[in-house]
This record gives C-alpha cells, structure tokens and sequence, in this order.
C-alpha cells in the first residue's frame, strides 16, 4: 500500500487564531462599553455612531461572527485536516475565506455604527455585505466537501458531521432571511412584513444560536476535549443519536421567541413542542462531552485547557436546560423581554462559546508555535477570574429580570398597576446592572490575561510551518453497503449522501413552519383600517431603525391584562402587513411603544429626543440630540415607496409622485405644533431669524419625521370599551 506524504496547513490556522483574539478582546470592549452605558447614559454624548442603539448590532456581530466566526474557522481548519488525513481542498479558498471573513467585519464595524441596518437581530448587515457573506460562506463550504471528497481517511468522525450540518443550515438560513429590495447602495427592505418577517427572522435567529454557535461548537468539542483528555469519546451511539436528532429537532423551535405574539397559535405550540424535546440531545451531547473525562479527571484539576472546556460543557448544559424551560409558555410569559433573557444567553456564550474558544486556544497555540505555553499560572488566574466574571454577570441579570417581571404584572387592590410608572421598574435594578459591569470587566481582564500570555508564548517558540503528514491512499471499495455494515456506518464513508440527509432533515421543519405562515392568507387577517405609513412616517420609521431604538423597546403588546392596562389593546397579526421589517423587538429596557401614537403631545417627544431625563426623571435613554439639528435627507422617498410597492404595499402613483408635497405638509403641520410649546417657539423665532447657509428650517430636520412616525404608531385600531374592534377583519 502506498504511503502519500502531504503537508497540513497550519498557517491559515495561525491566522483565524489571532483574528479570534484581536476580535475577541473588540467585541467584548463594545459589550463593557455598553454595560456602563445603562449606568452613565450620555458618557458618549452627542456622537451618534457611539450611542446604545448603534453599538448594540456591533458588539452581537462582533462577539458572535468576528470572535466565535473566527475561532470556528481555525478549529474547522486545524481538526478537519487531521480527522480527513488531507491538506484542505484549496489553499486559494482557505485564505480568500480568510481575507474575506475579516474585510466582512471591518464592514460591519463601519456600517453599524453609522446606522446602516436591517434591524434584524443577528442578521443586521446590509445587502452587498449580505452577499458578500454568502460567498466566502460557500468558499468555506466547498474548502470543506471538497477536502471530505480528497480524503485518506475513509469514515467520517462525528466531528465532521457537524461541520457539514454547520455549513449546510447556514447557508440555507442566511439566504432565505436575508432576501430583501434594494433602495440603494446601503438601503433595503425586507421582501417579508409583519408576522411573516418575524417567522422568518426567528427561525433564522435560533437557528443561527443553534447552528453557529451550537453545532460546530460541538464539532469542536468532541475534537479537542479528547485530544486534551487523551481519552476517546465515550459514546459513539449516543453521538449517532445526538447529531441526527439535534439537526432536526432544533429547526423548528424559533417560534418560542415569538409566544403570545401575533404569531399564529399552531406554530407558537409547534415551536414550544419542538423546543422542550431538544433538552434530551443537547444533554446527550454534554454527557457525552463530559464522560468522555472519565478517568481524566486528575487531568482537570491541573490542566487550564481541560479546566475551560468542562465549564464550557456544564454552561452548554445550563444554557440548553433552561432554554427549553423559557420555552414553556407561562414561563414564557415572565422571561420574555426581560434581563432574564440577557442572563440565559450569556451563560451560553460566555461559558459554552468563550470558554471552549480559549480552551481551544491554550491548547492549540503551543501545538503551533512548538512551545509550552508561557504560564500556566496565568491560565488559571485568567479560567477563576473569567468563571467569577460570568457568575457575576448572569445571577445579578437573573435577578433583574424576575423583579422587572414581578413589577411589570403587580395589581393594587383596587385593580390598578401597583408600578404604573415603568420608570420605577427601571431604578430598581440599577444595582444589578453595576454587578454586570462588574461581572463584565473581570470576563475582559481574563481576556487580557490571555494576550499577553499568548504572546510571550508566541515569541518563546518557533515560526509556524506546514506540518508534514503522511497516510495511504484511500482504496475503491463497494458503494454498496458490506456485510456487517451498519446503516451509519456505510453512511459515515458517503460524504455526499450525508450532506443530502442533514439538507434533509434541517428543511423539514422550516418548510412546515414558514411556508404556511406565507402562502396561507387565513394565517394573517387583514384589518381593514390598517394603512400604509405617509412617505414622512415612512422617513421616521427608517430614522427610527437606524438609531437601533427596536434594541429597547418592543412594539408587540401581549395579550396580559398588565400589559394591556400598561399600554393599551393587545397587538393583531393584520397591524404588521405593511411592516418592512418587522419592529417588535426583544428586550424592553424601556416601555412598549406599539400604542404611543397620540399618547404624548409632539412637544414631549421632541424634548424627550433632546434630553430624555427632563420629561422622564430617572430614565436612563441617551440623548438623541443629532436628530433636532440634522437636515432630513428626503431625496430617496420615492425610490423607497416604489420598492414598497413592489412589496405589496398599495401606494398609488399620485401618493409617490406627490411625495414630496405630503412630507412637506405634514411636516409644517408638526411644526406648528411644537411652536404652541412658548419655549420651543422663542427658539424656532431666534433661529428662524439667523442668517446663514447652514441653517436648516425645523420642518426639513430628523426629528419632524421621527414625531410623525411615532404619533402614527398604533393609531390605525379602534377598539370599543368592551375590546371589539370597531373594524371588520377582512
């Protein structure tokens, strides 16, 4: 049998690594950045590309696509060539995935903050970037089934079968969330609405939980924790059972994000369903991680890298207990929107994502450079300060989130809201929300423990090269299966029919899930009242995207009495149709905002913007001060109500050619009222007296367009005293 000698890749390796850690220590910078800003809330005032809103999407994109993205790669990367006995397919494809995957980011870090955005949570990019991430994806893919194909080592371990489903899913989630029509160059909108978008964006969302930061997290996991341990997996049945029922149970568990919404009830109790079954493999995959540590476990007590990744195996564990508890829909009821939800997902990422990631490092880093990591001692001061930085991040959040709950629903005997005030709410838990920043500077100084032991490692070694291998060339055998062969087994060498089954198996439930939501009209009854928004709310709708203000408040009033005493009738799947995207949001740092239309004058808004702490003592909203001086950029109006008319919104062609006139009218007509304000009228007199090029009249400024957006909100349903709508659904 002929022996070939062949050379793995270990550069592209080195370099997804050092991008994990440079994007590492960013993404969690923004997030502490972030933390103190719910304590300090004008510490970057009047910089709009630094407020709350804008910096949101990049910490999530960072943390989740620059940190964990790149840490996938290289463990993809270093395992696969390995477990294949195959340098990787193309060395062209690994570094334009590479080079790629990094220039992705700087488009992000730039476009976010300038308020370029879908507003989809975790899909947040704008369309050349979202073309640009199908094709290095695909690259990524093809690198893969292409080294899978030139393999010399004929079955597939279970680690593989995770990186195939990860590819697969992916793409398929990425492309079919991410169809929107251009406006512009930077401008789209989703080519879903309403109840539809929301489907589709939760089903994408979970899923991107499940199957980027899940499932090829545990590809890595049953790579590196035996190759740590020196141990085999424990069970190769339970990772049989893991892989195939966890690929198609997860797919249908996104509408647990969307209970007591306008979501249709059969695909809220189908997402319920599917979200309690997935307790059973995702704990068989962390018993199989952690059993594979029998007999190690003298191992754990001195290694750092073995240290970081049970933690990171007991958090994935956690994370995935209560993820199908929060599921449930009365508790549901309590968690949804709250920091509870903060809490759940951060003991999964910083345990199960950042844990296993610097396992992952400390053990792969000396591998590389042919050293020994340069202290061991700052390993495990960097895994006790890291383990005491989530504990103080999550349990204070956990405690947030049951008061903010608790509150939110309290009655007075008298039947009245025991905390009207949602503010009252917001000052009770302040404390916790210094212990998370607390919790969060402790995480990053272990981050920052790990550069600098990196480091010195790095310069103690010696320079990177390819790794020369060797193995026999696979032999032809029967593509049949042979005798004694399991069904598995005889799969596990197919590498195409594997892929095709996990296509499989993920579709299945997306298809039955959105399909009907979509073709079914019955699914979202129209209210006849429901209008498109004017071409200025359409303006202040955007306004109001780009600022990232769906990142605090919700428009989706549920259907609890404390809700609907606290803001008003619950929300109808027919009120979204004209919604390109969706707005519902998923966290309520301040009140629900689908009943404000007509709540407040357009005086308080305006002063709201300008300083939200002088109409609303204690609030903790940042100034939003650009908005009343900036001019209105109203040039792309029509092009904007034509692509909505391509989306089924019925604008007539007097409405889009008339544009123009509309805003203006509206526009003068919020003015007016602001003037009736003595104060804001003084104000408008001196400045409309200033002479000078740059002056720009109120009626021409943001704010305007957000007033007119916000007074509309809500404001197309009647409801009589008894709760009837004085509409017919149609």
């Amino acid at each position: 049998m002929e022996v070939q000698q062949f050379y793995y890749d270990n550069k592209i390796v080195k370099n997804f690594l050092y991008a994990t850690i440079l994007w590492g220590v960013v993404g969690m910078s923004v997030g502490l950045l972030l933390a103190f800003m719910f304590l300090f809330p004008n510490v970057t005032d009047g910089i709009s590309w630094l407020s709350f809103g804008r910096l949101r999407p990049l910490h999530t994109n960072a943390v989740i696509f620059a940190f964990v993205g790149n840490a996938i790669f290289a463990g993809v990367y270093y395992s696969t060539q390995r477990l294949l006995k195959a340098r990787m397919f193309s060395d062209f494809l690994s570094k334009f995935n590479f080079w790629g995957w990094q220039l992705i980011i700087v488009a992000a870090a730039i476009t976010l903050p300038l308020g370029y955005t879908t507003s989809k949570e975790y899909a947040e990019l704008e369309w050349p970037i979202d073309i640009a991430i199908a094709l290095v994806w695909v690259a990524f893919g093809v690198n893969l089934i292409g080294t899978m194909i030139k393999r010399r080592q004929r079955h597939l371990y279970v680690a593989i079968w995770f990186y195939v489903a990860t590819f697969v899913t992916v793409a398929v989630l990425h492309i079919f969330n991410s169809l929107e029509l251009p406006v512009s160059a930077l401008k789209s909108y989703s080519v879903y609405a309403g109840v539809q978008d929301a489907l589709v964006q939760w089903w994408y969302g979970h899923n991107a939980v499940a199957f980027f930061l899940t499932t090829p997290f545990l590809g890595l996991m049953y790579y590196f924790v035996p190759k740590a341990a020196n141990r085999p997996v424990y069970s190769y049945r339970l990772s049989i059972v893991h892989f195939w029922s966890l690929i198609f149970i997860y797919i249908w568990a996104g509408p647990h994000h969307l209970l007591y919404s306008a979501l249709p009830d059969w695909a809220q109790n189908l997402g319920v369903a599917f979200s309690v079954m997935l307790i059973a493999p995702s704990w068989g995959g962390m018993i199989n991680g952690l059993l594979t540590l029998r007999g190690a476990w003298d191992k754990v007590r001195v290694d750092p890298t073995l240290k970081f990744m049970v933690v990171a195996i007991t958090g994935y564990g956690m994370a995935t207990f209560e993820g199908p508890m929060l599921s449930l829909k009365n508790v549901n009821a309590i968690a949804h929107f709250s920091d509870w939800i903060i809490a759940h997902v951060h003991v999964g990422a910083l345990a199960w994502n950042g844990f296993l990631t610097f396992g992952m490092i400390y053990w792969l880093v000396p591998k590389l450079f042919k050293t020994k990591l340069y202290s061991i001692g700052l390993a495990n001061f960097h895994f006790w300060i890291g383990t005491l930085g989530i504990i103080l991040y999550a349990l204070p959040m956990y405690v947030a989130g049951f008061t903010q709950a608790l509150m939110w629903k309290d009655f007075n005997p008298d039947g009245t809201l025991a905390y009207g005030n949602f503010l009252e709410t917001v000052n009770e838990i302040i404390p916790m929300y210094w212990m998370r920043a607390i919790g969060g500077s402790l995480f990053i100084i272990g981050m920052l423990v790990l550069v600098y032991n990196i480091i010195v490692t790095i310069r103690s070694g010696s320079k990177v090269e390819n790794e020369l291998a060797e193995a026999p060339a696979l032999t032809r055998v029967s593509s049949k299966r042979t005798a004694g062969e399991t069904l598995h087994t005889w799969l596990e060498r197919k590498p195409v029919q594997m892929t095709i089954l996990a296509t499989v198996a993920i579709l299945i439930g997306g298809l039955i899930e959105i399909v009907p939501t979509i073709m079914v009209k019955s699914n979202i009854p129209t209210i006849s009242s429901v209008k498109p928004y004017s071409p200025l709310e359409l303006e202040g709708r955007d306004l109001y995207i780009r600022e990232g203000c769906v990142g605090c408040h919700s428009q989706m009033v549920r259907p609890f009495r404390s809700e609907v005493e606290r803001y008003g009738e619950y929300a109808k799947a027919g009120e979204f149709v004209y919604d390109h995207p969706f707005l519902w949001g998923s966290k309520r740092t301040g009140p629900d905002l689908l009943r404000v239309g007509g709540k407040y004058s357009d005086n308080w808004h305006f002063n709201h913007m300008y300083d939200p702490q002088s109409t609303s003592s204690g609030s903790i909203m940042p100034a939003y001060q650009w908005l009343i001086f900036n001019k209105h950029d109203r040039s792309a109006i029509q092009d904007k109500m034509q692509t909505m008319v391509t989306l089924g919104v019925p604008y007539s062609e007097e409405e889009i050619a008339n544009a123009a006139q509309s805003m203006e009218d509206q526009a003068t007509a919020i003015v007016e009222r602001l003037k009736e304000d003595p104060d804001l009228k003084r104000s408008f007199e001196e400045n409309e007296s200033a002479i000078g090029a740059d002056y720009v009249p109120m009626k021409d400024r943001e704010i305007v367009a957000l007033i007119a957006y916000l007074q509309r909100l809500g404001t197309d349903i009647k409801v009589k005293e008894t709760g009837e709508l004085l509409t017919e659904n149609k």
